[in-house]
């Protein structure tokens, strides 16, 4: 059977048809189907908490419990844009959080499974931010604001970030191979899937001697992308959005 893997879908009301294809692809036969699903992080554009009363998160949750009612186990993993995502959520959507680096057999392989950000390590500028709002503190401030403040505080954030990458150097944000290197000899795999850096690809490399694979996943910016791992075959293909009528 086949497990399927996405990220970086920045689900947000001004694509609505990049929303109503995840809604269609997890109804379909092919995610029906699956052994799990997994979702890799920035599910969303922003997340402002599990208490967001808007539209966006409802039908997020409805697609995701209805896939695992249908018998399909739904994983799901934090990124840089979904930190704040929690346990609330997570149960509402009938999706099984993961910590950053776990690790499971998939199709009888043991494969890392990451977000991706923390191996862009020649970044430092966007390392130390990420180490501080991960605290407890940080999140704790945040979600005690209103909801309303909140939104404002993620427009204004994501603002600031389209600036920052538009003059940051690409190659910066990229993985560091020496870092992808040691996350694998760490967790003691040869396989690992990541998303964030929406540069689908899948990369062999030789890791101490022996064969290794890095899989990078696509973003949902234009177009849907999907992983299909099945048995020895490896598959990165994307998801077309309908033409309107």
């Amino acid at each position: 059977m086949t497990t399927l893997f996405i990220a970086d879908l920045h689900l947000d009301d001004a694509r609505p048809d990049i929303t109503a294809l995840f809604e269609r692809f997890l109804a379909s036969s092919e995610a029906r189907s699956a052994k799990a699903f997994y979702i890799l992080g920035d599910l969303v554009e922003a997340w402002i908490g599990d208490d967001d009363d808007a539209e966006l998160p409802a039908r997020i949750a409805a697609a995701t419990r209805a896939l695992r009612d249908a018998g399909v186990p739904v994983y799901f993993m934090v990124g840089n844009r979904d930190f704040l995502l929690g346990e609330a959520f997570a149960e509402r959507a009938g999706m099984t959080l993961l910590d950053d680096g776990t690790v499971h057999e998939i199709e009888g392989a043991p494969t890392l499974l990451m977000h991706g950000d923390v191996l862009c390590t020649d970044d430092a500028e966007y390392q130390a931010v990420r180490a501080q709002v991960r605290t407890a503190a940080w999140k704790a401030q945040i979600l005690a604001m209103p909801l309303e403040a909140r939104r404002a505080f993620a427009a204004k954030a994501r603002s600031d970030s389209k600036s920052r990458t538009g003059q940051t150097d690409e190659t910066i944000m990229d993985v560091n191979q020496g870092a992808v290197e040691n996350a694998m000899r760490t967790a003691g795999v040869r396989r690992l899937v990541h998303g964030h850096t929406h540069r689908p690809a899948v990369h062999d490399f030789a890791l101490d001697g022996q064969p290794a694979q890095r899989i990078v996943l696509g973003d949902w910016y234009d177009h849907g992308s999907v992983l299909r791992i099945d048995g020895p075959s490896v598959e990165l293909r994307g998801l077309t959005v309908p033409m309107p009528l």
